[in-house]
This record gives C-alpha cells, structure tokens and sequence, in this order.
C-alpha cells in the first residue's frame, strides 16, 4: 500500500523529535528529502512497492520529494516544526521504516546530500533539475544491492 508523501514526511519528522534526547538531529527540509529517498529506495527494494505515491526527482542538491518541498521550503535550512499524530504502517513497513531511520539518523544533512550523489539512482537521472524523475525501477534496482 502506498502512502501520502507528507504522510511519510510527518513521520519523519516526529521520529527525529522524539530522538533528538537520544542524540538525533532534528530535520531541516534538506535532510528530510535524503530521508525520504532513502525509505522509498528501500521499501522498493524490500517489498517491490513505493512506500509512497509521489515521485522522487534528481535535483542539483540530491533527491527531492517536490510536494514535500514546497511545503517545506519556507524554513530553509532552519529545523522543521514538531509535529503530532504520525500514520501507522504495516507491521513489516513499521520494522523497515525503524531500520531505514536508525541507519540513516546520525548523517548530516550534507553528509546525505554528498552519499546520494555517489549513488546511481541519481548519477543516472539527468539533467539534474526539478521535473528529472528518478524511476522506481533505478532505485529498487540499487537498494535490493545494499539490502543487508
């Protein structure tokens, strides 16, 4: 089933609130869309589904959920707001959701930026510029690689 991708940023959102006592970094919009690609590259990989329904684009930053950004933007590199009431998934997408977050929580936000420009979902979608779609099918490819 795939999911709303404000739905799915909201969740991230909350999951780092409520981390940050424990050494999280709150989310600003930048690190929010390495987030976001890296939970889809994965669902992708795992279950063969988008976790979410919106596309991932190659941006000259790295990817970017449009959508999520333009609700975003006006923040810039400030944290995000907290946030409440994150949407529950499936059981098994809760587990991969937890794992994709654990592994991923401690990167900076350019540290994310500068790891998806390494990797090929992005290096292959050019130009890299908002409306460069980065294909399901390139990201389930090369996340079903680093699945552990």
């Amino acid at each position: 089933m795939a999911y709303k991708a404000l739905d799915i940023a909201n969740k991230l959102i909350y999951k780092a609130q409520e981390d940050e006592p424990n050494g999280g970094e709150r989310l600003t919009n930048l690190k929010l869309q390495k987030m976001l690609y890296y939970q889809q590259g994965y669902h992708l990989a795992a279950f063969g589904t988008p976790l979410f329904e919106e596309d991932v684009e190659a941006w000259m930053y790295g990817p970017v959920v449009p959508c999520v950004y333009d609700v975003y933007s006006r923040y810039g590199s400030a944290t995000l707001p907290e946030t409440d009431n994150p949407i529950e998934l499936l059981e098994e997408e809760e587990i991969l959701f937890n794992q994709v977050y654990q592994a991923y929580r401690d990167f900076s936000a350019i540290g994310l930026m500068n790891r998806t420009h390494n990797e090929q979902p992005w290096l292959q979608a050019l130009p890299h510029d908002r409306g460069t779609i980065i294909p399901c099918e390139s990201m389930k490819s090369y996340f079903m690689t680093q699945l552990q």
